[in-house]
């Protein structure tokens, strides 16, 4: 097993030195796609955001992590409800709806001892705050972040840097 040192300086540079999206351009329509899926107003685009930071933050990425915090930012969002995103569980500051989101999310990313992940009760906590649509919307919008986390941890841009150009 590679241990880190914690002391280590993270370089400022991508690990991968091309911008994946020039390298394969047809990446430019995929995602405009799933930003019109997420986007089509079914679930708050703050509720996305706070799904997608979770999601960086499970999987352990800097850059998710930079990104969806910046947007939440720009939004408007307190930062209590930011920080707490790690801690939802036992944080006042998310509705129902945005707690079965984040039960969502964390169930699909991460491994259960019980073999299902997304239990039928989970289903049914998340169908009682989503109608249909709503509740697909969300589904893809965790597809959604988990079709740009392998960027993420494999080409590794910059934290920080402009969500369109995180290559400069």
């Amino acid at each position: 097993m590679e241990t880190r040192s914690i002391t280590a300086e993270i370089p400022m540079v991508p690990r991968m030195p091309e911008d994946p999206a020039e390298l394969v351009p047809e990446l430019a329509e995929v995602s405009a796609a799933l930003f019109r899926v997420t986007g089509n107003g079914s679930v708050p685009r703050s509720t996305i955001s706070l799904v997608q930071l979770r999601a960086g933050q499970i999987v352990g990425s800097t850059y998710l992590t930079v990104l969806h915090t910046g947007f939440l930012r720009k939004a408007g969002e307190p930062e209590e409800r930011i920080t707490s995103v790690a801690s939802w569980q036992d944080s006042p500051y998310f509705t129902g709806a945005e707690r079965a989101a984040l039960a969502l999310v964390e169930a699909a990313l991460q491994p259960s001892a019980s073999g299902e992940r997304v239990s039928d009760e989970l289903y049914a906590q998340a169908a009682a705050h989503y109608e249909g649509k709503a509740l697909a919307t969300l589904m893809f919008a965790i597809g959604q972040v988990n079709f740009f986390i392998p960027v993420a941890l494999i080409a590794k841009p910059v934290p920080g840097r402009s969500f369109t150009d995180p290559w400069a």
